[in-house]
């Protein structure tokens, strides 16, 4: 492919997907699931001159606990930062937001084209198959589902995606130098860069880090010193762009690491991040016993292996898993599958608990692509035998590309609408919970604040400072208000790590919720939507 082909495929290929985002970003009204509702609130306050903060408390384990919340504690900024330019010029609503994330995903296909362009340079494959290849690789990955639903939240999972399979293509062309690469080669201040800053995106990036050091060290023929070289510069000059945040961090909360997302290794429950009166523990932790620690890791590879990669991508996802052997040893995918691998099996075995709230899930976009290079591999050389076995005279390689395509494009069709319905549900719920709130002659805006099951989405869609309910007893969320002078408990779930069944129960402290009737909303659609809500009045002091 001439540099002239390969430059009309990669716009051809970006703009191709920028239009399926932007048609898909449409259905998805309001900021799901609840991280990607903080990234945007964040972004709103700082283009509002607020500064970086949240208008919800959502995790206590990392002081200060005021409000407004200095924002940040756990996850990373770079996608608010992103959000915040176009905010700066064309408002702060959703839509605005959704132009990044369009954007970035949109880089996705194209950045998996390369990767296939080189696989398929490696393999030696005929020029027309290696450009079916490549490019039905990039367009698969243009309306692949996994990849297509995150294209459309403002959130760290296409960012550290694009970051990282860029920083995977380097990998692959400063390895293939050999012995002729020097520490001083400029690509190796390109892989330091994006390294930086998918740090400042997903604290994954440690695995990216990782990865080049284990190529550096045993897949490059060169002296000791100079392979050193390769990791430490790369690895000063990602530093070097976190060190700001890092300053921040430890000025702000005491630390310049996330020690928090560390501690969340130690839940036992998913509900542990909004754990009040009983964090995570080291002691806690063990005291579940070697029985269960055990069934939480069978229980995290079979998350992140069935519901993060295969169910969503299915049966794309399926075609891939049974073909990677055939990318195993290829080193044009070696840097990718180091990635997604770490990353694959850290946030697995160390993270067990956590990964099933979405830890893998916001890292994955690296495994998603291999899966479809592996697909299409699988695909190309089933075809090639069907044709030399039955002496087929015409290619019919396309076939791969009109397979997967076709696929991907049906599932994500039927399946992507109900994610959107849901994002319009979670809008329907807080606007017309707001209308009857009001309606009852307590508008939430005088309520505040408020302990509730979903605080990032409260804050989001109301302003109203919020409080993560604890999964803990009546005694604990009493001691929980108590503390920051709330008097009012809103419940959307019918089941919130027990609540708000565990006040039928009665015992302690149960007689301190007062349900609050808030009447029945004369518009259907509006008592549809705050079916399940329950407001209680917290009357102890």
């Amino acid at each position: 492919m001439t540099r002239r082909e390969a430059v009309q495929a990669a716009v051809c290929l970006f703009l191709i997907s920028v239009v399926v985002r932007t048609v898909t970003a449409s259905f998805v009204v309001f900021p799901i699931p609840e991280d990607t509702a903080y990234y945007v609130s964040a972004s709103r306050a700082l283009v509002e001159g607020r500064g970086l903060v949240s208008d919800a408390l959502w995790s206590y384990q990392t002081p200060p606990l005021i409000f407004p919340r200095p924002a940040f504690e756990v996850w990373l900024p770079l996608p608010t930062f992103l959000s915040a330019l176009p905010m700066l010029v064309l408002g702060t609503s959703f839509r605005v937001a959704q132009l990044v994330p369009v954007i970035v995903g949109s880089l996705i296909p194209v950045l998996a084209w390369r990767i296939a362009a080189d696989v398929a340079a490696e393999k030696g494959l005929p020029k027309g198959r290696a450009r079916t290849l490549a490019i039905g690789t990039g367009l698969t990955c243009a309306v692949y589902l996994p990849l297509l639903l995150h294209s459309t939240l403002p959130d760290s999972t296409m960012l550290f995606a694009a970051l990282a399979l860029g920083a995977c293509l380097l990998m692959t062309r400063l390895s293939a130098a050999g012995e002729a690469i020097r520490w001083v080669d400029r690509r190796l201040l390109g892989l330091g860069v994006l390294i930086g800053l998918a740090a400042l995106t997903r604290n994954e990036a440690v695995w990216i880090g990782l990865a080049w050091a284990v190529i550096a060290s045993t897949g490059i023929r060169a002296p000791r010193a100079t392979r050193v070289g390769l990791i430490a510069v790369p690895g000063a000059i990602a530093l070097l762009i976190f060190a700001p945040w890092a300053i921040r961090d430890w000025l702000v909360f005491g630390n310049p690491l996330p020690g928090q997302a560390l501690a969340n290794a130690l839940s036992v429950t998913g509900f542990d991040i909004f754990a009040w009166q009983d964090p995570p523990t080291m002691s806690r932790y063990l005291a579940v016993g070697p029985a269960r620690l055990l069934e939480m890791r069978v229980e995290g590879l079979g998350h992140n292996l069935f519901s993060v990669l295969l169910l969503p991508g299915a049966p794309l996802s399926l075609v891939g898993l049974v073909a990677l052997p055939l990318a195993v040893r290829l080193r044009s995918l070696r840097a990718v599958m180091l990635v997604g691998g770490i990353t694959f099996l850290v946030t697995s075995l160390a993270f067990p608990v956590a990964t099933t709230w979405g830890t893998f899930l916001h890292a994955a976009g690296p495994v998603h692509v291999l899966l479809v290079i592996a697909a299409l591999l699988g695909l190309d050389r089933l075809l090639a035998a069907i044709g030399l076995r039955r002496a087929w005279t015409n290619p019919v390689a396309w076939l791969a590309p009109a397979l997967t395509v076709s696929g991907a494009l049906l599932f994500s069709a039927v399946l992507f609408p109900s994610f959107g319905g849901n994002s319009r549900s979670v809008e329907a719920r807080y606007s017309a919970l707001e209308r009857q709130m009001t309606a009852a002659g307590t508008p939430l805006a005088t309520l505040g604040p408020i302990v509730t099951d979903f605080p990032i989405w409260l804050a989001a869609a109301t302003g109203v400072n919020s409080l993560a309910l604890p999964a803990e007893s009546p005694s604990s969320v009493v001691d929980l208000a108590s503390t920051f002078g709330a008097r009012t408990l809103i419940v959307s779930s019918t089941d919130h790590g027990g609540w708000p069944g565990v006040l039928a129960a009665g015992g302690a402290d149960a007689a301190c919720f007062e349900p609050v009737d808030i009447g029945t909303p004369t518009d259907p659609s509006d008592a549809a939507a705050i079916v399940d809500t329950r407001v209680f009045r917290i009357v102890c002091p």
